[in-house]
């Protein structure tokens, strides 16, 4: 059995497995390369439309939950993969909530923008 790492060796470790996550799901999923993208043309954007910090922050959250979301959506996808391809209708149910719950926070997304547009422009 392996013994468990602490301190600054745990650290080190838990921040190179994460870069490997990342790496791997830039690699295999065209929908985390889109939204990273997406999120390098928004990032600087939430610092022009957000009149203050705190709207700057509401409108960097979401685009940083839709790569958390995607990267678990990955997680499910490569886990349910892994046990099987062939078809079942409890594999299909956790990817099609996986995929939804990308779609819900790229509505939140949309969604925090439209406001904040709306509050800085019309009202």
């Amino acid at each position: 059995m392996r013994q468990p790492t602490f301190g600054i060796k745990r650290i080190i470790n838990a921040t190179l497995f994460s870069w490997r996550g990342i790496q791997a799901t830039w690699q295999s999923e065209a929908a985390f390369r889109e939204e990273i993208i997406l999120c390098s043309v928004l990032f600087p954007a939430a610092f022009w439309l957000g009149e203050n910090l705190t709207q700057t922050a509401l409108l960097l959250l979401p685009i940083f939950i839709v790569l958390v979301v995607e990267l678990l959506n990955t997680g499910i996808e490569h886990a349910i993969d892994r046990v099987g391809y062939e078809r079942h209708e409890l594999s299909g149910l956790a990817k099609d909530a996986g995929s939804a719950a990308v779609f819900v926070s790229n509505m939140l997304t949309l969604l925090v923008w439209s406001l904040v547009a709306l509050d800085r422009f019309i009202f």
